[in-house]
């Protein structure tokens, strides 16, 4: 099976995210709508780039599609910020260093604390929505947890995590290498080797 570069599989997600039933969470069963699009995490910086580029093919189609991205290390720092804390937790890693900032902050970022704050970031108006920053907010943010806490949020959107490593549709493997707990409920989206047909 010849591998795909990832500008096909851009162009196939451009395809892929134009299609009604794609948009309205058709024939997927009684599943929830969330994907995944996973790519080698030396690719980061062109994914962003790309992804940039989608959103903006996206809402220049004949009939738009609205796209909400949420960053997840962005929301991360943006319930710092609303806390008052973000400046205290800049400053106590350059004193402390990482694995001390890391237990101090783990309890005030939580799962649920993080959804609060991705929910207000909506207007209502998102037809489909992009899940960035995974790799940032590692080990803080796990790939799994924030899925399994967004199913009641995103029922009737599709959600595509974009992800720095290797997901096989039963493991998610950040950076290729850590291994996250299984997730069965996610479809792989565009994998990197071209289906026989």
């Amino acid at each position: 099976m010849p591998e795909l570069t990832l500008q096909e599989r851009f162009d196939k997600l451009l395809t892929t995210f134009q299609k009604t039933n794609f948009l309205d969470n058709q024939g997927i069963g009684n599943e929830i709508g969330f994907y995944i699009f996973d790519y080698a995490p030396e690719h980061e910086p062109t994914v962003t780039k790309h992804l940039q580029e989608l959103k903006l093919q996206l809402l220049s189609l004949p009939k738009p599609v609205q796209v909400r991205e949420i960053n997840l290390y962005e929301s991360l720092l943006n319930l710092l910020e609303t806390r008052g804390l973000l400046q205290k937790v800049m400053a106590m890693e350059v004193t402390k260093g990482s694995q001390a900032l890391q237990k101090k902050i783990k309890p005030l970022v939580r799962s649920e604390k993080v959804i609060e704050q991705i929910q207000k970031q909506l207007d209502g108006k998102e037809e489909l929505i992009f899940l960035t920053g995974v790799g940032a907010s590692y080990p803080l943010l796990r790939s799994h947890t924030i899925l399994n806490n967004l199913h009641d949020i995103f029922d009737q959107i599709p959600l595509v995590m974009f992800f720095p490593g290797a997901y096989d549709g039963h493991e998610l493997r950040l950076f290729n290498i850590l291994k996250d707990d299984n997730y069965y409920r996610a479809f792989r989206l565009i994998p990197r080797q071209e289906l026989a047909s």
